[in-house]
């Protein structure tokens, strides 16, 4: 596809590829899309093992690597404290809500925990700026192509490494008032995200923020914008660009794939579910973000629930939680299906099969290409 961003990435189709399993990223980029790693909850320590493993086994193809370090954060922590140290503000109304929660579906609150990571006291809170330094230190290590943030203007220092490194920074934004804020930040690539997409979002669909976007930027300086939120098909990918984006941010299409780290009984709920079967909770980050609707979700926004407590704490209470849950799902406990969810856009109605990444990759650039061939029909004699 001849574009200034595909050149500019080494890329020929503009597929962006969000996940935070690394053979996802890895087969999406090696298919000829793009891979985009989320990194939020890693450690650097962990940071360095996935990002290896990617190097090692995407053949030279480019990638790129997406933090979540917000611009506005109730909580910010001291240098060196840790989720143990934050987690003592959890009150135990918040903390018997979740285990009488669990223990109604059969769940062992204290259950351990396959990957310590996910309850270890001694980890590094997440989302802190400190944190996010760090990780910023293991990614500019790597050969990656593309780094992006999610919840805000990107840190200076992102900005500043990503110039220095000679790569683009992007950002993502859910308004047209926070576009023009990130062009005037610096940011490189505009990701305007729609409210059907799955994970922190915001209200305005995709039909109408792509538009308002590209006309609130125009004048300023050239930024490509990337249309995402709720797009799984080849199609849509044409109808977007055909009002103006440069390309496609992509997260929920992939978690139906082989290769998602996602189980087997949440890959089956995809399938099962319909577009009105997600919702914007605050039950599991603390933050507006839309998610398959649960058990989970309909008792933390129900009438007994203690209340949203604000992120990260939020996380740091669910999380624990919902792994234990995904654990006891798959070891058989069909009360534990109940609870089961994971972030997910309203797209996940158009998720018919599991498929591998280069099947849905080959079957985006399928849909695209007859897109374009139905429009120029539509105009030719």
């Amino acid at each position: 596809m001849k574009s200034d961003l595909c050149r500019s990435l080494g890329i020929a189709f503009p597929l962006f590829a969000f996940s935070h399993c690394r053979d996802v990223v890895a087969a999406v980029s090696k298919a000829g899309g793009f891979g985009v790693f989320g990194a939020a909850g890693y450690t650097p320590a962990e940071l360095e093992i996935e990002l290896q493993w990617i190097d090692a086994h995407i053949d030279g193809r480019p990638y790129g690597v997406d933090l979540l370090i917000p611009e506005n954060l109730t909580l910010r922590t001291e240098a060196g404290a840790t989720i143990g140290d934050i987690a003592a503000g959890i009150g135990p109304a918040h903390r018997d809500f979740v285990h009488d929660l669990l223990r109604q579906h059969g769940v062992d609150p204290d259950a351990p925990i396959h990957h310590r990571r996910r309850d270890d006291p001694d980890r590094p809170p997440p989302y802190q700026r400190e944190s996010g330094e760090h990780l910023m230190d293991v990614a500019f290590r790597h050969p990656i192509r593309l780094i992006a943030n999610a919840l805000g203007v990107p840190p200076a220092s992102m900005l500043q490494r990503a110039r220095a490194a000679g790569i683009p920074c992007a950002a993502l934004v859910g308004a047209r008032e926070h576009a023009v804020r990130q062009v005037e930040a610096g940011v490189d690539i505009i990701v305007a995200q729609g409210g059907e997409a799955g994970g922190h979002c915001g209200e305005v669909s995709t039909m109408v923020l792509i538009p308002e976007v590209l006309r609130a930027i125009k004048g300023m300086r050239p930024v490509p914008v990337l249309a995402a939120g709720g797009i799984m098909t080849g199609r849509q990918m044409a109808g977007c660009m055909a009002m103006g984006a440069a390309g496609v941010w992509t997260g929920s299409v992939w978690l139906a794939t082989a290769e998602a780290e996602t189980s087997p009984v949440f890959r089956d709920k995809m399938v099962a579910a319909r577009s009105r079967d997600t919702v914007r909770s605050r039950g599991r980050t603390g933050k507006p973000a839309r998610q398959l609707k649960s058990a989970w979700t309909e008792a933390w926004d129900g009438p007994d629930s203690p209340g949203f407590l604000p992120m990260p704490l939020q996380g740091i209470l669910s999380e624990p939680a919902m792994h234990r849950v995904n654990q006891s799902a798959e070891g058989g406990n069909r009360s534990a299906d109940a609870l089961v969810s994971y972030f997910v856009g309203q797209g996940v109605g158009l998720v018919d099969s599991v498929q591998s990444c280069r099947s849905v990759v080959q079957g985006f650039m399928t849909e695209f290409a007859e897109a374009i061939e139905d429009m120029k029909g539509l105009v030719e004699d």
